[in-house]
């Protein structure tokens, strides 16, 4: 793995997110370390414990973005244009069957988030948008059987 496709908004939140794992998180649990062996034994000590699994967690998590931020590709797609569905495009698609609407934009795995519409690009339903346009039918394939939707709009914004 080469580059890791993000938005540029989703580039900016990453960032946002390990400055807080960095100046906030990290520095907390170390004090809660601190304080839990103050309190003597710690192999019966639960905050102990707790912290420092905690500490593992925040660790972790800090390894990933490092990781994801290195290896960002950092796509604008208010710089983008046209109407077939590519990285960072928001597409309006309908449920043929049930008239439903959604909006999705396509964005990377690591800023997927289902409930404020960020669909990831590896999303059954984002593979089969890529290369559409509007006005194309598409069948996705998902474990609750397939649907089709029709590509109502595709923007960049």
């Amino acid at each position: 793995m080469d580059q890791v496709p993000v938005t540029k908004i989703g580039f900016e939140a990453l960032n946002a997110e390990l400055h807080e794992f960095k100046s906030v998180k990290r520095p907390t649990v170390i004090q809660d370390i601190a304080t839990a062996r103050e309190h003597g034994d710690l192999s019966e000590n639960a905050e102990y414990h707790a912290a420092k699994e905690q500490q593992s967690f925040i660790e972790g998590r800090i390894r990933e973005l490092e990781f994801v931020l290195g290896k960002a590709q950092v796509i604008d797609p208010t710089e983008l244009n046209g109407n077939t569905v590519k990285f960072g495009a928001t597409v309006t698609i309908v449920d043929e069957e049930t008239d439903e609407e959604h909006i999705y934009q396509i964005v990377g795995d690591y800023e997927s988030d289902m409930e404020n519409g960020k669909l990831s690009i590896s999303a059954p339903v984002a593979r089969a948008l890529i290369g559409k346009t509007e006005g194309d039918s598409v069948t996705v394939k998902t474990p609750k059987g397939a649907t089709d939707y029709e590509i109502l709009n595709v923007e960049f914004k």
